[in-house]
C-alpha cells in the first residue's frame, strides 16, 4: 500500500502555476451542474428563462461573498441549486390571477423574487442558530421532514424529463449512459464530473448525427447553430431584476428548507474532509449568512439559487489541497467566462434530448437522495408519528398538482387594494404540514450531531459523502 497523500492547507507553497491548475480543476467540477440549471429552466420558460452568463457570474461572485462571511476559512464553492428546479417549473406554469396573461419571460422575474426571499430565510435560520444553537434548531427539521420533501422535489419534475427525452430517444440514452458510466466506473477527477462529461460527449454524438443527416423525432434539426454566429465574444450578462408576489414567494420559499439542510450537510462534509470543524469555527450561522446572501443577490439580478457544492468537496478529497484560495481562483474563472456570450450561446444550442437524458437520472437521483437522507439518519418507520409525517408530505407534495388557491381581501388595509389570489403549491403545502406535524406529534427523537454520517447526507448534493475512505 502506498502512503496516504499529505494534506496541504497553504497552496502558496505549491507555486502560482499549480494553484491556477487546481482552481481550474474546481471550475470543471462545478461547471456541468452549474450550467445545467439555467439550461433546464430555459426549457420550462420556453427559451425565456435564466441566462448561463448570469448564472456563472453569480456563482463566482456568490462564492467570493460566501468566503468573506466565513472569514476566508471554508473551502466551499457555490454553484446552482437543483432543488429549486421544481419551483421554476411551477412558476412557469402559473396561469391564474395576475399570471394568467403573462408571457414566460414576464413570469421569470417573479420566480427570481421568490429566490431572493428563500435566500433571506437562510439569514433568519442563521440568526436563530446564533442565538439558541444548532442542535436545538435542527431538532425541528429532522430527516423525517426533509427527506420526503427532497423526494417530492425530484418526483414532481419527472414528466419534464420524459418529455424532453422523447425528442430524440437515442441521444437521450447516450447522455444517460455517459453519466452513469462516469459516475459508477470513473476514476479520480472523472468520477466527480459525470454531468459535465454527459453533456460534452452526448453533444459530440449530436454533432456526428447531424453531420450524417439525422433529425429529431419530429423532423427538426438536432442542433440549431444560428444563435452562435450572432453572439459577440465579449458582453455584459443579461440581467433580470427580480419582482415580488406572494404566490411566487410561496412557491420558492419552502424549498429553502431542503437547501438549508443541504448546506448543513455540505459544511459537515467539508469539515470531515479537511479535518476542521467549520460548524464551530467560523460557525454554521456565518456559513448560512454567506450562502443565503449569495442566493438573494443572485436572485435579485436574474440568477438561480446558489448552494454549497458537494462536487467541489470531492475535489478537495481527491487533491488533498484544502486551501480556500484555490476555490476563490475557480470563482474568478467563472466570473471571467460569464462575460463571453459566445460560450453561453454554444451552451444554449444543447439539444432538448440531451437535457432530457441527463434530467432522467438527475431528477431520479434527487428523489433517491431524499431516500438516502431518511436511511442514513436511521428514521424509525415502526413509529406511527414518522409514518404519518412522511405519508402526509408525500401525498401533499405529489397530490396537489394544481396547488391550493385562496383569496385575501386587502381592501380593509387600503382602498388601493382589492382581492388578491394566493396559491400554495404542492411543495409549500407539504412543507408546512410536515413541519407542523413534527412539532405537534410526540416522539421526535432526532438530535443533530449524534450521527455525523447521517447529518452529512442531508441534501441534494451528489458527492457529499467524501469523508469515506477511497
Amino acid at each position: 500500500m502506498g502512503e496516504k497523500k499529505q494534506a496541504i492547507y497553504d497552496a502558496t507553497t505549491l507555486g502560482k502555476p499549480k494553484m491556477a491548475l487546481l482552481g481550474l480543476q474546481h471550475m470543471f467540477a462545478m461547471f456541468g451542474a452549474t450550467i445545467l440549471v439555467p439550461i433546464l429552466v430555459n426549457g420550462y420558460f420556453h427559451g425565456e428563462g435564466l441566462s448561463v452568463q448570469v448564472t456563472l457570474l453569480f456563482a463566482g461572485l456568490g462564492t467570493l461573498l460566501f468566503h468573506v462571511f466565513s472569514k476566508f476559512k471554508v473551502p466551499a464553492f457555490l454553484g446552482s441549486s437543483f432543488a429549486f428546479l421544481g419551483g421554476f417549473s411551477t412558476v412557469a406554469n402559473l396561469n391564474t390571477g395576475k399570471y394568467a396573461d403573462m408571457s414566460f419571460g414576464e413570469k421569470l422575474p417573479y420566480a427570481c423574487g421568490g429566490i431572493v426571499i428563500a435566500g433571506l430565510l437562510y439569514l433568519v435560520l442563521g440568526i436563530i442558530i446564533k442565538l439558541v444553537g444548532a442542535k436545538k434548531v435542527m431538532h425541528f427539521l429532522p430527516p423525517v421532514v426533509t427527506g420526503p420533501i427532497i423526494m417530492c422535489i425530484g418526483l414532481s419534475l419527472v414528466p419534464s424529463a420524459i418529455s424532453n427525452a422523447s425528442a430524440n430517444v437515442f441521444l437521450a440514452f447516450v447522455a444517460l449512459a455517459v453519466v452513469i458510466i462516469f459516475n459508477i466506473w470513473g476514476k479520480g477527477m472523472w468520477k466527480i464530473i459525470p454531468i459535465l462529461m454527459g453533456v460534452v460527449i452526448s453533444y459530440v454524438v449530436a454533432l456526428i448525427m447531424q453531420f450524417f443527416g439525422f433529425t429529431n423525432a419530429d423532423g427538426s434539426a438536432i442542433i440549431n447553430f444560428a444563435p452562435i454566429a450572432q453572439a459577440s465574444w465579449v458582453g455584459l450578462p443579461p440581467f433580470v431584476i427580480a419582482k415580488f408576489d406572494v404566490t411566487s414567494i410561496l412557491v420558492m420559499a419552502p424549498i429553502a428548507i431542503a437547501t438549508m439542510m443541504e448546506h448543513v450537510g455540505d459544511i459537515s462534509a467539508i469539515s470531515a474532509t479537511t479535518g476542521n470543524n467549520f460548524i464551530e469555527d467560523p460557525g454554521l450561522h456565518r456559513t448560512l449568512f454567506g450562502d443565503g446572501l449569495a442566493t438573494a443577490v443572485a436572485g435579485m439580478f436574474g440568477g438561480p439559487a446558489n448552494t454549497t457544492y458537494g462536487e467541489n468537496t470531492g475535489v478537495l478529497e481527491l487533491s488533498k489541497v484544502y486551501d480556500p484560495k484555490v476555490v476563490r481562483i475557480a470563482a474568478c474563472y467563472a466570473i471571467v467566462i460569464s462575460f463571453i456570450p459566445k460560450i453561453a450561446d454554444i451552451i444554449g444550442t444543447m439539444p432538448t434530448a440531451i437535457i432530457g437524458g441527463i434530467s432522467f437520472i438527475l431528477y431520479g437521483m434527487i428523489s433517491a437522495i431524499g431516500v438516502r437522507n431518511v436511511v442514513e439518519n436511521r428514521v424509525d418507520f415502526t413509529k406511527s408519528r414518522n409514518l404519518i409525517i412522511a405519508a402526509v408530505i408525500l401525498v401533499s407534495g405529489l397530490g396537489f398538482t394544481d396547488g391550493f388557491t385562496f383569496a385575501i381581501n386587502l381592501g380593509v388595509l387600503s382602498a388601493n387594494y382589492g382581492t388578491v389570489d394566493i396559491t400554495l403549491t404542492s411543495l409549500a403545502i407539504a412543507a408546512i404540514l410536515g413541519i407542523l406535524l413534527n412539532i405537534i406529534l410526540p416522539g421526535n427523537d432526532y438530535n443533530f450531531g449524534e450521527n455525523p454520517k447521517g447529518d452529512i447526507n442531508r441534501g441534494v448534493s451528489f458527492n457529499n459523502n467524501s469523508q469515506e475512505e477511497n
